[in-house]
């Protein structure tokens, strides 16, 4: 829920941005129409003050006109041939204005004291109405010399309007006739539009068939529009909802055009935009919604589960596994978690293996410290009693036994030099020699520069108690050598025979056990746990030279039957030391010395 609310946060900025812009849009192309709309409507406001202007002065022309006025005159109240005669003639000449100017429909005029209306389009007729010859009467009274521009719908007595009366249909232009006269009859003068013409001039500015344009007069009255008539200038103070409405007021005849047009046909197209802006932004958050679940599900979720489990082997809990049904990069992290998890698991069980094993080495160390002071002690008994009886090679033999006893308990130091190790090496040696009848000799070849060198002690024993018991023991000018030298990095020891030597298929087995044993997993002293039956000589020096000086220390052995055997010791000089460095790959080890 929050990795969404995220990704919608993302997407409110573009939201807000793409819907300014719309709504903007919207604003100027509003406002470019407006612009375009009133510039249209001026021009032909312009257009429609000229042709008022020019109806005006013909008007002008034609209530000034003396010839006509005299035609008036002459006409009296009493109708009689000559009266119907200057009446034809009024008519003839009023009847060119519609060819002088296309905007006049028809002229009509009415002569008060006969009480005729003058028609070009209906000819003559007598207003009977005595009403309506007083308001014909007072409009020309009241508007003196001026101009009013009357619509058809304007009424008169006995539920009649100017349009019946006058037979016209479109705004007329009303004024009275002789005009220079202050004496004259209330004689009106009255030239109505053509109405299709100014419907026509409005109706090429039309932008579509849902708009219209209203022409109004200075009253507010309407002269024609090119959508429903019955419309009046209160409907055009305001626009109504959902509709762009422009005004332009002539400055001459203050009358004016409105055009009115839906404003959804002016956001037609920025309409289809928003809408896809809409579709856009719903699509956006379900994307982002689909999005945010993708990422929880493919990267969140997996990430929590591992998350717990580590909290669930924090707490020491080593038997828990993730569900592995993955193949990318969290799929290896996961793989890798149940690994590290396995794998703990059993080091953590090799531990406490490996303690429990440490301390029963520990308990048969302190058990063989024990030993040897028996030994020592019954050893020391026997050199007395055999020196009491003259017993020389008793004596020798008891002696240096004792000797190696005693150096082997070294006060608990673990390494000795190099040589010191040979003088210790020496009483064994020659206690064998005694045993053996002195049927080998020995030969020590040490490099001065290894002399003081520290050494595990009872490395070199097994090696040459394997030598004399299994190379020289059937030999009676055998050989056996001793040496120490530097080779690199490294110090040798070798212990070398001229025996019997050992069989290949012996030296094969010999070989490849020992590198069995350094190929195990189990520690260096593995064979113990698994019931090694032979080589535990070989096995042992192996064993704590590779706990001692680390994975670099080496045992080799090199043998040709009937020609000897060499024993090799390669030690790395960075590991020999006088007190025991861990090695990194070693947690545990066993001690122990056996010599067979």
């Amino acid at each position: 829920m929050r990795l969404t609310i995220y990704f919608l946060l993302l997407l409110l900025p573009l939201v807000i941005v793409s819907l300014y812009v719309n709504f903007r849009s919207q604003a100027i192309l509003l406002k470019e129409a407006e612009e375009r709309t009133r510039g249209a409507l001026t021009s032909s406001m312009d257009y429609i003050d000229l042709s008022l202007q020019s109806v005006e002065e013909l008007s002008t022309l034609v209530s000034t006109d003396d010839r006509m006025l005299k035609l008036i005159d002459d006409v009296g109240p009493k109708l009689n041939a000559q009266s119907y005669v200057n009446f034809a003639d009024l008519l003839k000449q009023l009847s060119g204005l519609t060819s002088v100017n296309h905007l006049i429909s028809h002229v009509s005029l009415f002569h008060a004291p006969s009480h005729m209306l003058l028609s070009t389009t209906q000819g003559g007729k007598r207003i009977e109405s005595t009403q309506q010859r007083q308001e014909l009467n007072e409009i020309a009274e009241t508007k003196g010399t001026g101009i009013v521009y009357m619509t058809p719908d304007y009424p008169f007595p006995e539920g009649q309007t100017l349009g019946s009366v006058a037979g016209t249909d479109s705004v007329s232009l009303v004024r009275t006739m002789d005009l220079n006269n202050s004496d004259r009859a209330p004689n009106l003068l009255l030239i109505s539009l053509n109405k299709a013409r100014l419907l026509d001039l409005i109706r090429s500015l039309l932008p579509s068939s849902s708009a219209r344009i209203d022409l109004y007069t200075d009253e507010g009255k309407l002269v024609t529009t090119t959508g429903d008539q019955d419309k009046e200038l209160m409907s055009i103070s305001t626009a109504q909802p959902g509709e762009f409405m422009v005004r332009v007021t002539s400055r001459y005849s203050q009358w004016s055009l409105v055009l009115v047009q839906p404003k959804a046909e002016l956001y037609k197209e920025t309409n289809v935009t928003r809408l896809f802006t809409y579709i856009i932004i719903a699509v956006s958050v379900v994307l982002a919604i689909l999005i945010s679940w993708g990422v929880y599900s493919g990267i969140a979720s997996p990430i929590q589960r591992l998350m717990r489990g580590m909290k669930s082997v924090g707490s020491g809990n080593f038997s828990i596994r993730l569900e592995e049904d993955r193949v990318d990069e969290l799929g290896y992290l996961t793989h890798s978690f149940n690994r590290m998890v396995e794998e703990q698991q059993d080091l953590i069980k090799n531990y406490y293996e490996q303690k429990l094993r440490f301390a029963h080495t520990e308990l048969k160390f302190l058990q063989s410290q024990i030993n040897p002071h028996f030994l020592y002690n019954t050893l020391d008994s026997i050199y007395w009693t055999a020196k009491n009886y003259d017993a020389d090679e008793i004596t020798e033999m008891v002696l240096n036994l004792s000797s190696f006893f005693r150096l082997s308990l070294g006060k608990g130091k673990e390494t000795f030099t190099v040589e010191e190790t040979i003088t210790h090496l020496h009483y064994y040696i020659r206690v064998q020699q005694i045993r053996f009848m002195d049927s080998f000799t020995v030969r020590y070849e040490l490099q001065e520069e290894t002399r003081h060198i520290p050494l595990l002690k009872l490395v070199l024993q097994p090696l040459v108690e394997n030598a004399i018991v299994h190379g020289l023991e059937a030999c009676h000018e055998g050989e056996l050598i001793v040496a120490s030298f530097l080779q690199g990095d490294h110090l040798v020891l070798e212990i070398r025979d001229n025996g019997k030597g050992i069989p290949a298929e012996r030296l094969c087995y010999i070989r490849s056990e020992l590198e069995r044993l350094s190929a195990s997993e189990s520690g260096p002293f593995s064979y113990l746990e698994h019931g090694a039956k032979d080589l535990y000589g070989l096995r042992n020096v192996h064993s704590r030279i590779r706990i001692w000086y680390g994975s670099g220390a080496e045992m080799t052995i090199e043998s040709r039957q009937g020609s000897g055997t060499t024993a090799a010791l390669l030690l790395p000089l960075d590991r020999c030391q006088d007190e025991y460095k861990p090695n990194t790959t070693i947690t545990t080890a066993q001690q122990g010395v056996d010599t067979h």
